[in-house]
């Protein structure tokens, strides 16, 4: 059985843009293991369709960087948007 480098390359590049996220928000709250697989998921999602367009600008083998890394910020987005829609767990008692 072998297991090809995309899927440990995904998880990586969503470990490095959940990372930068955090970064520039200052914070994720409790939703940063879902925000880490979000990523993780849209830069695999990403790679798959960036090979099968043949989107190879800017890639590690077969791992497309550029498409996988949109997608990513794609799945980062929704979660925020998500979990801002979503209602806020913190209620004040008096």
């Amino acid at each position: 059985m072998n297991i090809g480098p995309t899927l440990l390359l995904a998880l990586l590049l969503g470990l490095v843009h959940t990372g930068l996220y955090v970064l520039i928000r200052g914070q994720s709250g409790g939703r940063l293991p879902l925000t880490y697989l979000a990523a993780a998921l849209g830069s695999w999602a990403g790679a798959a369709v960036g090979a099968q367009v043949g989107m190879t600008f800017l890639a590690i083998g077969d791992f497309p960087l550029i498409p996988a890394s949109i997608v990513a910020w794609l799945g980062i987005g929704f979660v925020a948007i998500v979990s801002t829609l979503g209602p806020d767990r913190r209620q004040e008692h008096p």
